[in-house]
């Protein structure tokens, strides 16, 4: 295995995500201003960013391989996970309990019937959609300003994030029910 640019990136959002844990609960101060929050944004910032980045520079570059397109979509699902749960211990509540459960449970979800549909040779059938993207954007979005949390600009950061996360959370639904409309002929032929 060649260690190219697009991979070395998707094994850096791999190795973010302690980083990003770690600044989150450790406190750190810069010039008396606690900026733990800040500096985790920052570093999950730039480790969604690679969620579009690496696929890019890879098919750009004609540096796919079997192992990226495998860690690609691990990588993605682990740091959403790991801040989801992070944000969810540090503000428990039921509201946000219930959207982190759908987010996880439509990745869960999805990742199985992707490999299912894989072993039929089908896994064209459901291949990433354009409401895929747009749900990770907003979910990406609502995490790092709900990690950031602060107030900024006169902006209620955090809360924004949140009302963010609602809007991901009703495109993750619509689109777990497109990849399962699209799967279902073949889930319904299959017993």
């Amino acid at each position: 295995m060649k260690l190219t640019l697009p991979l070395a990136l998707t094994l850096g959002r791999v190795a973010a995500i302690p980083v990003v844990l770690a600044l989150f609960y450790i406190p750190v101060h810069i010039a008396g201003h606690e900026v733990s929050r800040q500096l985790a944004t920052v570093i999950y910032a730039a480790a969604a960013i690679t969620d579009w980045l690496d696929g890019y520079l890879a098919r750009k570059w004609n540096q796919t391989s079997k192992f990226g397109a495998f860690l690609d979509p691990v990588a993605d699902k682990l740091l959403v996970a790991v801040c989801l749960v992070m944000l969810l211990q540090d503000q428990p509540g039921g509201m946000l309990a219930a959207l982190v459960a759908v987010i996880i449970g439509r990745e869960i979800t999805i990742s199985a019937l992707r490999e299912w549909m894989a072993e039929l040779g089908a896994r064209t059938h459901v291949a990433v959609s354009w409401i895929g993207k747009v749900k990770t954007g907003f979910q990406m979005t609502a995490i790092g300003m709900m990690i950031w949390e602060i107030p900024t600009f006169h902006l209620p950061i955090y809360q924004l994030g949140y009302g963010l996360l609602f809007i991901a959370a009703v495109l993750t639904i619509w689109s777990m029910a497109v990849y399962l409309r699209a799967a279902w002929p073949l889930m319904a032929d299959n017993n």
